[in-house]
């Protein structure tokens, strides 16, 4: 594993790649779903999913935060950073646009934690958290660029913006759970 720190980021790389793949593989068929949703008439359930995803996001932002041990106020802390993310991510926004928030907070939070990895493993990594932001956002960049092509989406700087701000909004509370981690162990440790 020459390129890779560990299994870990190896697997992690691996799923973020699949969630890229699944991003540019539906660009043609977003509309396709959503027509096919409103006409079978599911696009009511799409609150419900979308309230799923945004709990599993939660959930990711948790674990990441949290992988070790935990004490009392490190756990209210994280679950009140978690639910502040979650109802960031989710407010006010247009059905068409949720899809965004989950597959671009998603990525950024795997990419995110393949870069905490190898950093962890000794590998030069500057600041993950940044890098995991921009990378995600470039992958959206990349999406938009691929929808100017399809003659049934267009390209749009708002798309763009809108991936950017899931990532961060995906990836500031976990780096702020660990942070808060760190500190809370140094001040006891003193």
């Amino acid at each position: 594993m020459p390129d890779f720190s560990s299994r870990r980021e190896r697997r992690l790389w691996i799923w973020a790649l699949a969630v890229v793949v699944a991003i540019y593989a539906t660009a043609d068929l977003a509309r396709t779903i959503a027509d096919a949703l409103r006409e079978s008439g599911l696009l009511e359930l799409t609150p419900t999913l979308f309230g799923g995803g945004m709990l599993l996001i939660g959930a990711m932002i948790l674990v990441q935060g949290l992988r070790e041990r935990s004490r009392g106020v490190e756990v209210g802390f994280a679950l009140g950073v978690a639910a502040i993310a979650v109802i960031g991510l989710a407010r006010g926004i247009a059905a068409t646009e949720r899809s965004h928030l989950i597959e671009y907070a998603v990525l950024a939070l795997i990419i995110h934690e393949a870069l905490v990895e190898r950093k962890a493993h000794g590998r030069h990594v500057p600041i993950p958290a940044v890098l995991a932001i921009a990378a995600t956002t470039a992958v959206g960049v990349v999406d938009e660029c691929i929808q100017f092509f399809l003659p049934s989406r267009t390209f749009d700087w708002f798309d763009i913006g809108f991936d950017l701000l899931a990532s961060v909004m995906a990836v500031g509370p976990s780096v702020a759970i660990r942070w808060v981690r760190r500190w809370l162990g140094r001040s006891r440790s003193s």
